[in-house]
């Protein structure tokens, strides 16, 4: 997909300094260069965020910035405005921070730095009485997510073998989920994939990219999130992937270093849950998407379509959860050592 050349004449940009940044699963992503140098990164919104989680980003960014934290900031449009906007599709502009990023956690020092950072974010805008202009409705509603899985539809024939077997699984297994204890709605960034986050050459954190999903939120969706993408180094797209405990004690020692004192002790107790639970609720999304072949992104040179590539991906965080379940005990002893020495 070329950048239109009013979106690129809107900021100034020239087209023989765009290129396509892949790996992403949701925004279309370019970054700007300038002599071969990056300096912006370019975006075309996907639907499911309305324009206005712009006005969210300028704020939260300006709040870290104002507290010296690094943080990309959106660049405003020759008529001054937050975005533009072609043929219904929105487009905004970052100021590009250079740094490493990473496609899955390779070292514990990684983990622990990564964990230090969120920390410090967490820390930045802990108490903050911001009020979200964009709302993601029931993003982390997982009865919501298990609800619309029971009750999604499709032609069997368009359906990879398994699909309807893995739904029943899937429902099944929530019912063994534990309840999560009530705990405050913080800001959270909602999507600690270890790709949001920089780092500087020495591996220290740098800063959370990809602002689109912050809002109110639990810290364990928040961690429990984190920790599902992070101590799983097989990645989504295998199809009976562990926790790696190694990992998971990492970022504990890194939050807990920068972090003591945020947590209560039922948000600290809360993790290993939200781990479990997200890990399910992410299983049961993907297997939507595999009945309704609409909304994640997709890898076409490993698989047939987005179908078989959402049914393999959910199978293996339904494997996920179930390692968690199994090791449950052991794995929030291990999360909540660092908290309390």
């Amino acid at each position: 997909m070329a950048v239109p050349s009013e979106i690129l004449s809107a900021f100034g940009f020239s087209p023989e300094g765009i290129e396509k940044v892949t790996g992403g699963l949701i925004n279309a992503t370019y970054s700007v260069k300038s002599a071969g140098v990056p300096i912006a990164a370019l975006q075309q919104l996907h639907p499911v965020f309305a324009a206005t989680v712009n006005i969210d980003i300028e704020a939260i960014s300006d709040i870290l910035a104002a507290l010296g934290m690094t943080t990309p900031t959106l660049i405003r449009t020759a008529e001054n405005r937050l975005y533009a906007v072609h043929e219904d599709k929105v487009w905004r502009a970052l100021s590009w921070v250079p740094g490493k990023c990473y496609g899955k956690i390779p070292s514990l020092k990684v983990a622990e730095e990564g964990a230090k950072l969120i920390a410090r974010f967490h820390r930045a805008l802990d108490g903050h009485d911001y009020q979200f202009q964009f709302k993601r409705e029931g993003v982390h509603d997982t009865s919501a997510h298990l609800r619309k899985l029971r009750m999604v539809q499709c032609e069997t024939r368009l359906l990879p073998d398994g699909t309807e077997s893995l739904r029943q699984v899937i429902l099944s297994q929530a019912e063994s989920l534990p309840a999560l204890p009530s705990t405050p709605n913080r800001i959270i960034h909602g999507d600690l994939k270890i790709s949001n986050l920089l780092f500087n050459d020495d591996d220290s954190g740098l800063c959370l990219i990809d602002l689109d999903t912050m809002a109110r939120g639990s810290i364990a969706y928040e961690l429990g999130d984190a920790l599902r993408s992070w101590a799983n180094p097989q990645g989504e797209n295998v199809a009976c992937p562990s926790i790696d405990v190694d990992i998971l004690a990492a970022v504990a020692r890194g939050y807990a270093q920068e972090g003591r004192g945020i947590l209560s002790t039922d948000e600290i107790g809360s993790v290993v849950t939200g781990l479990e639970t997200v890990s399910l609720e992410l299983a049961a999304r993907f297997c939507v998407d595999a009945f309704e072949d609409s909304y994640f992104g997709w890898d076409p040179s490993r698989f047939a379509s987005r179908r078989t590539h959402n049914l393999m991906r959910s199978r293996g965080q339904l494997s996920l959860s179930r390692s968690v379940a199994s090791r449950r005990p052991q794995l929030q002893e291990l999360w909540a050592a660092p908290f309390i020495r």
